[in-house]
Formats: C-alpha cells, sequence, structure tokens
C-alpha cells in the first residue's frame, strides 16, 4: 500500500509522543489478585491510551479463576495493561499491569526484569489474594508499597491491622487510594516514587 498519498498514515499519535524535555525513564509494576483493580489504575492515571490485553471471561475458567468478590467482573487480563505517566518534565514512569489470575501468572517474572518499583493494589474485601503478589516481589528484591482500593463494600481496617494481616515490614508504605481517580492513583505513584528515593538515599538501590 502506498502510504504516501494514504490518508491513514501508520504511527502514533500526536498526543502519544513522549516529551521532549523527558531526560530519564522507570519501569513500574502494578500488582495484586484477580480484579483488585490494576486495569483501572492503569486506565485513569495514563496521559496516553493505555494498552490493555482484556479478554472476556467464559466459562471455559469456570472452577479455575477465584473470582469471588468480583462476581460481576465480565473480562480479565490475559497479558498485561500499559500506561505512561509524566512526573516531572524530565522523569516519565511506564506502567506494566499484570494479569491477576493465577493461571497467567507464569508472565510475571518477564514483567518484573528492569522494574524499579511496584504497586500491590489491595482489596480489603480479599486480601488473602495479594499474598503471592507480596511474596514474589520480596523474592525478587523489587521495591514496593501497598495501595489499598476503595470498595464500597469493602470493609476498612486500620493501617496496622492491614500491615500484619500481610506482613509487611514497617518501612513499607501503606496508602489509601480509589484506582478510578486519577488524582488517587498519581498520588499512589507519587508515594512509590518518594520510598524509592529514601532507599537510594539510604544506598539500599543502586
Amino acid at each position: 500500500m502506498d502510504f504516501k498519498n494514504s490518508d491513514t498514515v501508520p504511527g502514533p499519535r500526536a498526543e502519544d509522543h513522549l516529551p521532549q524535555t523527558a531526560q530519564a525513564a522507570v519501569k513500574i509494576v502494578i500488582v495484586g489478585g484477580f480484579g483488585v483493580g490494576k486495569t483501572t489504575m492503569v486506565g485513569s492515571v495514563s496521559e496516553i491510551r493505555p494498552l490493555t490485553t482484556e479478554e472476556t471471561m467464559t466459562e471455559a475458567g469456570v472452577g479455575i479463576d477465584d473470582n469471588y468478590g468480583s462476581d460481576s467482573k465480565t473480562a480479565t487480563t490475559v497479558a498485561m495493561d500499559f500506561g505512561r505517566i509524566s512526573i516531572t518534565e524530565r522523569l516519565v514512569l511506564y506502567l506494566f499491569g499484570t494479569p491477576g489470575q493465577e493461571r497467567f501468572w507464569f508472565l510475571w517474572n518477564g514483567l518484573f526484569e528492569g522494574a524499579l518499583g511496584a504497586v500491590v493494589l489491595v482489596d480489603t474485601r480479599r486480601l488473602d489474594v495479594s499474598f503471592d503478589a507480596v511474596g514474589r516481589l520480596e523474592e525478587r528484591g523489587v521495591p514496593f508499597v501497598v495501595a489499598v482500593n476503595s470498595f464500597p463494600d469493602g470493609p476498612r481496617h486500620p493501617i496496622e491491622e492491614l500491615r500484619a494481616a500481610l506482613d509487611l515490614s514497617p518501612e513499607i508504605p501503606i496508602v489509601e487510594c480509589d484506582a478510578r481517580r486519577r488524582a488517587s492513583s498519581r498520588d499512589v505513584l507519587m508515594t512509590l516514587m518518594r520510598f524509592l528515593h529514601s532507599l537510594a538515599m539510604q544506598g539500599v538501590l543502586a
């Protein structure tokens, strides 16, 4: 096809171009169990049109996928979500949301490669689905913060009770958020960046 005279020239949209002022890019992963809001968070905060790999849930997942507490969910991420946000004129974050269902966890290792930090998104109705995400990050030595996504019917617990339930060390930040709101999701990422900066100042990060 001759694209010279075509009205549909392939390539990124103007608003998707990386800002010319950008000097550093950081890879961040957003992890958590099925239905905790990872796709929602990436979509709400991304300054570009997010890439999603959601597929319609079918009867093939019955008895395999644990969707307790997310019975109304009709689609699931099968590979990853991807978005981008400029924290400052010079610093850009690339966001990678992981699939939540256990049968797709084999993809996590590749998504963790090169990640400077992570957000563990938590649903207080199903804290147990976050244990594996926390454990995998700790095994790989990836620093992370915990973001408690506010669901209308989700129970509220004191921060220290959540810390004990998730067996988190005292220095790991825990924040509440609404993954549907851009400002709230951005605050979570800023908390992570401040945490990473503090680790760097302590010499924990290279």
